[in-house]
């Protein structure tokens, strides 16, 4: 099925402002070879603008690495110094849509992703949850996504070797997203 606003139900054009309160962005990587480290950002700000046709619509967002929280303060504070984010020189990961496609049954938002002074092209695999009015009046619209980097690619390089063979860290993170945006002007 084609993606066209008529084929979704109360599609709006506009622009839209992420609803934090009802919004996460985390993240995973695999930690000592056998589990994986969750963690997640606490402070993050995205502006949608939603097109006639809705493979022309743009999203910006921008993360606060130094909210970082991985529920271990001591870790988030060595994530914060230049072997991981660098935030006192990059205080932000930023994310700008370059263009929004299908692929069979998946709606795919290719963008720039900047990390650590680092731009890099990703691809969000994205699930579109739609778009209701709250309880408030509220015109609102979700999504779920998902993508793959390899921080090595973004200068994030620190690791440490396992007495067993393997490394502390591995280099792929899954980063997730799962948003609410709030319509501001139509």
């Amino acid at each position: 099925m084609a993606l066209t606003a008529s084929a979704i139900p109360g599609y709006v054009t506009g622009t839209w402002k992420l609803d934090p309160t009802h919004s996460e962005v985390s993240f995973s990587v695999r930690h000592l070879a056998i589990s994986k480290v969750k963690g997640k950002f606490e402070q993050f700000d995205a502006t949608l603008v939603t097109a006639e046709n809705p493979l022309d619509t743009t999203l910006e967002a921008s993360i606060d690495v130094a909210s970082i929280n991985t529920n271990q303060p001591q870790r988030d504070q060595h994530l914060a110094t230049g072997d991981f984010f660098l935030t006192e020189e990059h205080p932000h990961m930023t994310f700008r849509s370059t263009g929004i496609r299908e692929d069979g049954d998946d709606m795919l938002i290719d963008g720039e992703l900047s990390l650590r002074g680092v731009t890099k092209n990703v691809t969000l695999k994205t699930e579109f949850g739609g778009v209701t009015t709250d309880g408030y009046g509220q015109v609102k619209l979700g999504a779920e996504a998902t993508t793959k980097i390899d921080r090595t690619e973004f200068g994030v390089n620190w690791n440490a070797a396992l007495e067993a063979g393997g490394f502390t860290l591995g280099n792929d993170v899954t980063i997730n997203l799962d948003v609410q945006f709030v319509l501001q002007a139509a």
